[in-house]
């Protein structure tokens, strides 16, 4: 019987001791985390904050509870403060100062990740908020509340700035967002396809500042201002959604590390150290479409990876497949999926990249309700012809097609063979030359 140590218990966490547990009763879990609460869906506080969902109870799927009536020691808001990799045991403390020292035989680090917070005057002001922990969407809810919030600063521009734009716009609050690049959802987008969205959030009346840097927040006692590199702009609250770093400063100097600081792993989730294990946005992953190593956070990567170390930890050999970054956004409806890489990530990568794009409904034009127009880019290696990654974006839910293109990326398949794909034809669903095929045949 082996002990494992888990330090963290969020999605990467709770997928790994839900696997040990599960599958290996004979083992020994002991989980620390300095949170109070396990298994936060972060991408819910959107839906929670805009009053889109009934409130942030279903947003959790796991709690010590559950993880304790499985047989796992949980100590909960218990910081881990130093591991001696050497003895094999690390030293925690409890919320109360107590000192807690536990050996391992194994240890799992789902240390996840930070917020990026610039270093700029103004940060402790009570009326700035980051995104990402439970804690932080219950400020942001309550400071949205308040009757002289008036006016919001959101900054950035990815994945939780948009929708944190849209949720606050909901509240009825004037909302502005910031942006250092030139539109939004940058990171996984070509232009094709977000001036679709930053149009779309233009005419819900969000103001939207890009290419700006922020440089300092105004106010004495409260959040009065927001001052960029282009101007000043009266505001009552702020909220950062820059982006995030790996969490990875516990081992610091011990466990060889990504470019970013994340802790490097191979196949089965171990770090340079044996039987020591890193999950979720505290280490890289494996990238099909780059065929690298790379930083990808996403909480379905982290899952997997979880799944991964489990079964490694628990004594059968498992070796992750990759992945593909596979992600997709709904604001005010429109939805954006996309996996692999778009044109810019392609170039970066040191491909030359082609792509082919096709634009029609979904149905054919005599189905007159829900039928939507659907738009579909693919980029591929002008080289060797294989998918490197695609774009959909629809008012249609068309969020399962692309997993599709996911598996061709892990598969390695080449444009020329999505030309002739088997797909079935009926007017209920599609057309029968579709955006799928249609982009396939008309590729260079």
């Amino acid at each position: 019987m082996a002990k494992i140590v888990l330090i963290g218990a969020n999605h990467a966490g709770t997928a790994a001791a839900n696997t040990i547990l599960d599958n290996y009763p004979g083992n020994q879990l002991v989980i620390f985390d300095g949170n109070s609460n396990i298994s936060y869906l972060g991408c819910g506080t959107a839906l929670w904050v805009g009053r889109q969902i009934d409130g942030p109870d279903g947003l959790f799927y796991s709690s010590k509870d559950i993880l304790t009536s499985k047989k796992a020691t949980v100590h909960m808001e218990t910081l881990v403060e130093k591991i001696d990799f050497g003895a094999k045991k690390l030293i925690a403390k409890d919320k109360a100062g107590k000192e807690v020292t536990e050996s391992y035989d194994k240890l799992i680090l789902a240390t996840g990740s930070l917020p990026i917070i610039p270093k700029i005057k103004g940060l402790d002001l009570p009326q700035v908020a980051s995104a990402k922990l439970f804690q932080d969407g219950q400020k942001i809810n309550s400071l949205l509340d308040q009757g002289d919030i008036k006016t919001v600063a959101v900054v950035g521009a990815g994945y939780i700035g948009v929708e944190l734009a849209e949720a606050v716009r909901r509240r009825g609050k004037n909302v502005l967002l910031f942006e250092a690049a030139n539109t939004s959802l940058s990171t996984y987008y070509d232009d094709w396809f977000t001036q679709d969205m930053d149009k779309i959030l233009k005419d819900n009346n969000i103001a939207l500042h890009f290419g700006e840097l922020v440089q300092e927040i105004k106010g004495e006692s409260k959040v009065q201002g927001i001052v960029t590199n282009q101007g000043d702009y009266p505001v009552d609250m702020v909220i950062l959604a820059i982006g995030f770093r790996p969490n990875t400063a516990l081992a610091a100097g011990e466990l060889e590390t990504f470019a970013n600081g994340a802790y490097k792993v191979n196949l089965k989730q171990e770090t340079s150290k044996p039987g020591v294990y890193a999950i979720g946005d505290c280490a890289t992953v494996y990238s099909n479409a780059i065929e690298n190593t790379a930083y990808i956070a996403l909480a379905t990567n982290a899952v997997r990876s979880g799944v991964v170390a489990g079964h490694n930890a628990g004594g059968t050999p498992l070796e992750s497949i990759g992945v593909q970054g596979s992600n997709g956004i709904c604001i005010y409806g429109y939805k954006m999926v996309s996996t692999g890489l778009n044109l810019k990530a392609a170039e970066k990568a040191g491909y030359t990249p082609l792509y082919t794009q096709f634009e029609d409904t979904q149905k054919p034009a005599f189905v007159k309700d829900d039928n939507h127009k659907v738009k579909i880019r693919i980029v591929y290696d002008k080289k060797t012809r294989r998918v490197l990654g695609t774009q959909i974006a629809s008012y249609q839910d068309i969020s399962m097609g692309i997993h599709l293109f996911s598996l061709a990326i892990e598969e390695k398949v080449t444009i020329d063979k999505l030309k002739l794909l088997d797909i079935f034809f009926l007017p209920h669903f599609n057309q029968p030359y579709n955006y799928i095929t249609m982009a396939a045949l008309t590729a260079p």
